[in-house]
C-alpha cells in the first residue's frame, strides 16, 4: 500500500430514515492503493453509506475526513470536485450524448470563439480511454453500448476529475465473466496508480479475488475490517449474517420416484440441439455450462415459451405438445425465470396480486377476485417460504431481492406443479437469502416435486443437485452423479474440453 493513512476516513457514522436506523456508529477507512471490499446482506447499510459518500446523503452523526480535513459534502457535484467519483451499478449517462461528452459534460472543452472545441474533446477522451488500455470510440452515442462499457465510461469521467477516491457499487452484478475480468485488469491500474477502491459486491469469489482489505456491515453496524489475507470465505459470510452456516446448501434427504419429465432428442435451430434427460419426483437435476450454452433456452421450450424444431418431451411417461405456458401449467410445469424484475413479478402490484396471478381465474367469480381468497392463499405461502414483509398487501418493489425471489416461487408453487425449472433462482440475493432459497428448494425436493436448477454458480449446481447434466455450445457434453462431480470435471465438460 502507498499510503498507511487514510485517504478518505469514516468515524462515528449513523443515519435514520424515520423508524429505520440505516447505519449506527459505523467507521471505515479507504487507503490509497488499496481495493477495500464492502459486504453485508440486503439492509445491512451498504447503498445507505455509498450514497453518504457521494453527497446523495448527509449523515446525522460521525465525521468524515479527506486527507486529513474535515469533509461535509453539500451534494454530489462536490463530491466530484473533492475527487470522490462513484460508480453505480446501473450506470447514470446521458445515452444520446456522445461517450466525449459524457465523460467531461459540464465541462467541455471551449475554442476562441467560445464554442465547443470538439477534436480537443475527442483527442483527451481517447487518451483516457487509451490510459485504461481500452480500445472505445468516443464520438458514439452511449445508447448503443453494453452495461460494462458505460461502466468504462463512468471511470474514465472519474479518471478525468482526478478522482482519488473511487466508489464502485455492485459494479459487476451485469457483467458477464469476460467483462469481470476486463474490469479487474481496470481496478489493479487504478490500484497501482494510487487511487483507494471502495468495492461494494455480495459475491465472495469476486471480493477476494480483486480486494485487499474487507469491511462487514452487518444491520448498520460495523462488525469487522480485516485484511483478505487473514480471512476465508466462510469467515466472511459468517460475520455477515451473524451465526455459522453449517453449510449453504442444506441438502435434505429426498425419496427419488418415478421420472416426471423426459426429454428426448429435444433441438432449436441455432440454439441448442438433441438434449436428452430426464428428472424424477424428488430429485433435483442441476443444468451446467456457461453463458450461451443453451440452458435458459431449453427451459424456454419446456414452458413453452420457445417451439422446439424437433424432439420429444414426455410428462409421466406420456408425449405431451407443449405450445404456450398455459400448456406447461395444465401439465404441472412451471418456470421462474432468471430476471425476476422484468418476467418474475410485476413490481407495483402487491405480494398477494403476484402469487395469484396464474390462478386468478379459480379465484373469480363472474370475473370478480375473491379478495380475501386471495390474501389466505398469499399468506399461507408467504409463511411456508418464510417471506419478510409487513404482509401480503405490501408491493413486491418493496420487497428485498431474496424476498422477491420468495413470492416468485411461492407464485408458482400456488399452481401445484409437478415439475419446478429454476433459472439462476439466486442470482442477485445476498449470502443469507441464498440459503434460504436452498431450503425451500431442497424441502420441495422431499415433498416429491421434480427441480431442474439452471446455475452458472458451481458451488450452487454441486451444493444442490442430484445428478448435474453440463452443457457445451448447445450440446449436451457430460452428465455426473453426485458423488462424482466437482468443479474442475464440470468446467472441463462446459469448456469442451474432454474430461480425464
Amino acid at each position: 500500500m502507498s499510503e498507511t493513512s487514510p485517504i478518505l476516513q469514516l468515524t462515528g457514522i449513523s443515519k435514520r430514515f424515520g423508524a429505520v436506523q440505516a447505519l449506527l456508529d459505523v467507521d471505515l477507512g479507504l487507503l490509497a492503493g488499496e481495493v477495500h471490499a464492502l459486504v453485508g446482506e440486503n439492509g445491512a447499510g451498504k447503498s445507505t453509506l455509498v450514497k453518504i459518500l457521494a453527497g446523495i446523503h448527509r449523515p446525522d452523526a460521525g465525521e468524515m475526513t479527506l486527507n486529513g480535513r474535515e469533509l461535509v459534502l453539500s451534494g454530489p457535484a462536490a463530491a466530484r470536485q473533492l475527487g470522490i467519483a462513484v460508480i453505480h451499478q446501473h450506470p447514470n449517462l446521458f445515452p444520446d450524448l456522445t461517450v466525449a461528452e459524457n465523460v467531461f459534460v459540464g465541462r467541455l472543452p471551449r475554442n476562441r470563439v467560445r464554442g465547443v472545441d470538439w477534436s480537443e474533446l475527442n483527442r483527451t477522451a481517447e487518451r483516457l480511454f487509451q490510459n485504461l488500455g481500452v480500445k472505445q470510440s468516443v464520438s458514439v452515442p452511449v445508447r448503443g453500448l453494453s452495461v460494462a462499457d458505460q461502466q468504462l465510461v463512468e471511470i474514465a469521467k472519474a479518471l478525468s476529475l482526478d478522482a482519488r477516491v473511487l466508489v464502485m457499487d455492485e459494479p459487476t452484478a451485469s457483467l458477464s465473466s469476460h467483462e469481470v475480468e476486463r474490469l479487474f485488469t481496470i481496478i489493479r491500474q487504478l490500484r497501482s496508480r494510487g487511487v483507494a477502491i471502495l468495492f461494494v459486491d455480495h459475491r465472495m469469489e469476486e471480493v477476494f479475488e480483486i480486494a485487499d482489505r474487507l469491511s462487514v456491515l452487518r444491520d448498520g453496524r460495523h462488525v469487522i475490517t480485516a485484511l483478505i489475507s487473514e480471512l476465508t470465505p466462510a469467515d466472511a459470510i459468517r460475520h455477515m449474517v451473524g451465526r455459522r452456516l453449517e453449510t449453504l446448501f442444506p441438502k435434505e434427504p429426498a425419496t427419488i420416484g418415478e421420472v416426471a419429465l423426459e426429454v428426448r432428442g429435444l433441438t432449436r435451430a441455432g440454439v441448442f440441439s438433441d438434449a436428452s434427460f430426464e428428472v424424477r419426483r424428488g430429485e433435483i437435476l442441476g443444468l451446467a455450462g456457461l453463458v450461451g450454452a443453451g440452458r435458459t433456452e431449453i427451459a424456454r421450450v419446456l414452458f413453452g415459451i420457445d417451439k422446439a424444431d424437433a424432439g420429444e418431451v414426455l410428462v409421466a411417461g406420456k408425449h405431451v405438445d407443449i405450445k404456450s405456458p398455459r400448456d406447461a401449467m395444465r401439465l404441472g410445469i412451471v418456470y421462474v425465470p432468471e430476471d425476476r424484475h422484468e418476467q418474475g413479478l410485476v413490481l407495483d402490484f402487491s405480494i398477494a396480486a403476484n402469487v395469484s396471478l396464474p390462478i386468478v381465474q379459480k379465484l373469480s367469480r363472474f370475473l370478480v377476485v375473491d379478495r380475501a381468497q386471495e390474501e389466505r392463499l398469499a399468506d399461507e405461502y408467504s409463511k411456508q417460504l418464510q417471506v419478510r414483509s409487513t404482509g401480503v398487501e405490501q408491493a413486491a418493489s418493496a420487497l428485498s431481492g431474496g424476498n422477491q425471489q420468495k413470492v416468485v416461487i411461492a407464485k408458482w408453487l400456488a399452481t401445484e406443479p409437478t415439475v419446478l425449472l429454476l433459472d439462476e433462482p439466486t442470482q442477485g440475493v445476498d449470502i443469507g437469502a441464498k440459503a434460504e432459497v436452498h431450503r425451500i428448494i431442497s424441502q420441495l425436493a422431499g415433498q416429491g416435486m421434480a427441480i431442474v436448477l439452471i446455475s452458472s454458480e458451481l458451488p450452487e449446481v454441486l451444493g444442490m443437485a442430484d445428478r448435474i447434466v453440463v452443457l457445451h455450445e448447445g450440446r449436451i457434453a457430460a452428465e455426473f452423479g453426485r458423488d462424482d462431480a466437482s468443479q474442475e470435471r464440470i468446467m472441463a465438460a462446459a469448456t469442451g474440453h474432454v474430461d480425464a
